[in-house]
């Protein structure tokens, strides 16, 4: 930081400054793990000494609060991917179903959004379609903070819901299905070659709630990435310019992410975790009716308050997920959830 030039480049700068933070954090958290090894240590050394049996109960209680420092730890190394430190892009899409699906999109947004919210993260809505009668068409928002992508990228697949539908007048239960997709954002020095022959950049009328002036021009903005048929759009702003801005730093996000999928499933045949963003193969149920209970399907962890949960109670599925904690028959889907 004191080099000559260190802030010459400002943006530079500060992408150090985050990694100087991640790095002090993880270091710390090591740090403390050995210095309540040593303090155990020391007090073993004084009972075998001395025989202080009176400091058994005290020695079991150090021992004991070892366990979220050893969490911590391995949730550092857990969060050590090269973009796990980015602010994360998320996009939420219905399934089949018309307003039923489109109802339950909406909710899962507002789950991130609120989850967000309770991390101190900000978000931003790059775009958002609303849907016919109620709910959304597709949803793409950021959110930015410190492991945003780390810890969001858990989330990425098909979720299900089940319960009485507030849309069917008989009162009948539903089966609704939404996917999510969770991308890094990718910092201006991280090369991404594109092309601009390669992209169609389509101007139109924004549509979505609070686009009044929007709507006066086409300041809307679609850009379809021809080699990938990748399609991203943003509307929130009302400049045409910031709009284009924002698209493409989506679509940079978005074809970082499928090469590294590429090279990820080249390397490893498929890992199973390919299954898991497949389309029908659920990664969690949130079950309204006839019980209530969310249920993650690929580590077994589940959750009975589900209000709790809707309400943006995730750190207990992203934890275990991220720590590769399982229970018996986790990976076995319950067909009757």
């Amino acid at each position: 930081m004191e080099a000559q030039g260190f802030w010459d480049n400002a943006e530079a700068a500060q992408v150090l400054m985050k990694e100087k933070t991640a790095l002090g954090s993880t270091i710390e958290s090591w740090s403390s793990l050995y210095r309540s090894l040593e303090d155990i240590k020391v007090m073993f050394e004084l009972v075998a000494e001395e025989g202080g049996e009176s400091m058994t109960p005290e020695i079991e209680a150090s021992i004991g609060a070892l366990g979220p420092k050893v969490d911590a730890v391995e949730l550092a190394l857990m969060l050590a991917g090269p973009v796990d430190i980015n602010n994360a892009i998320v996009n939420i899409h219905p399934g089949a179903g018309g307003t039923e699906s489109q109802d339950w999109a909406e909710m899962l947004m507002r789950m991130y959004l609120r989850w967000s919210e309770r991390r101190g993260y900000k978000t931003e809505i790059i775009d958002l379609q609303p849907g016919d009668e109620a709910g959304i068409k597709s949803v793409t928002f950021e959110v930015t903070g410190d492991y945003g992508y780390g810890y969001l990228k858990s989330e990425a697949g098909v979720h299900r819901l089940v319960r009485i539908s507030p849309f069917d007048s008989n009162k009948r239960r539903h089966t609704s299905f939404a996917s999510v997709f969770v991308y890094p954002e990718i910092d201006d020095d991280v090369v991404v070659d594109i092309d601009e022959k390669d992209l169609r950049i389509d101007t139109y009328r924004a549509s979505s709630a609070g686009g009044q002036h929007v709507n006066k021009t086409s300041s809307a903005i679609r850009i379809t990435h021809i080699p990938t048929n990748i399609v991203v759009q943003c509307q929130d702003e009302r400049s045409q310019f910031k709009n284009k801005s924002k698209a493409m730093k989506v679509l940079r996000s978005r074809i970082y992410d499928m090469e590294v999928k590429k090279k990820e499933a080249e390397m490893q045949k498929m890992h199973d975790e390919k299954k898991d963003i497949a389309w029908g193969s659920q990664i969690r149920s949130y079950v309204f009716m006839p019980y209530q209970m969310v249920k993650d399907h690929r580590t077994g962890h589940e959750v009975g308050n589900i209000n709790s949960v809707m309400d943006g109670d995730l750190d207990g599925f992203i934890t275990a997920y991220l720590l590769g904690k399982t229970t018996a028959g986790a990976d076995r889907q319950d067909d009757n959830i």
